[in-house]
């Protein structure tokens, strides 16, 4: 489960790390917007802690930018504003909650915790797109009310493709998520997959990306 930092505060950033690290969760940090895009856009991000104040642009302005590309993953403000209305703000424009510094690191970690467990249970069990249906707690999968079989490998990548609708997901997003036990750099596993996947939903619901990966369109 990977937790993004981002601050401009770097003696900030590499204490809230180590805090974070010592709770068990594998931590990525950045300092300006730039960064915490490309690890957005190369990782799977389970959450982010986003300072408010970022010297390219404010965070809330970033956000709302993440919002509207369409990332869905919880996000937890941290500011030193405390009037209502900066809060009001923050939480309009797409955080999922709203830490005022400064804060204890028993806070930050029951509130990360709290995100990621609301985070997984919103998520529902069975999503439906174009016609096609999966379970992912029966792991069935039905294409116009027919069960069709996929492999496991097969069951995970069309179920990240689902949960992920509308978003461009990268080759290396995609390899990260089915295994993170080999390194599948260099090699051409995701688009076997995705071909073997595209035979058997027989769907034109997952479109190519060129030069950056795949999406599966939202019906």
């Amino acid at each position: 489960m990977l937790i993004l930092l981002v601050d401009d505060n770097g003696e900030l950033l590499y204490s809230l790390k180590r805090v974070l690290e010592g709770e068990g969760f594998t931590v990525a940090i950045a300092e300006n917007v730039e960064s915490a895009r490309e690890i957005l856009e190369e990782q799977n991000v389970s959450l982010m802690v986003l300072d408010w104040i970022l010297k390219e642009e404010s965070g809330v302005d970033f956000l709302k930018e993440l919002r509207k590309d369409g990332y869905s993953l919880p996000v937890l403000m941290l500011s030193s504003k405390s009037e209502a209305f900066d809060k009001a703000r923050a939480l309009n424009e797409g955080a999922d909650d709203y830490l005022h510094k400064p804060f204890s690191n028993l806070e930050l970690i029951a509130r990360i915790r709290a995100l990621l467990r609301r985070d997984s249970t919103t998520k529902s069990a069975v999503i439906e797109i174009g016609g096609v249906r999966i379970d992912s707690i029966s792991r069935e999968v039905f294409v116009d009310g027919e069960e069709i079989n996929l492999s496991p490998k097969e069951f995970e990548l069309l179920e990240f493709l689902m949960q992920n609708a509308g978003r461009v997901l990268t080759r290396f997003q995609i390899m990260e998520h089915l295994s993170r036990d080999f390194d599948f750099r260099g090699s051409n596993i995701v688009d076997a997959h995705i071909k073997n996947l595209r035979k058997k939903i027989k769907k034109d619901i997952i479109k190519t990306v060129r030069g950056v990966g795949y999406t599966l369109k939202r019906v």
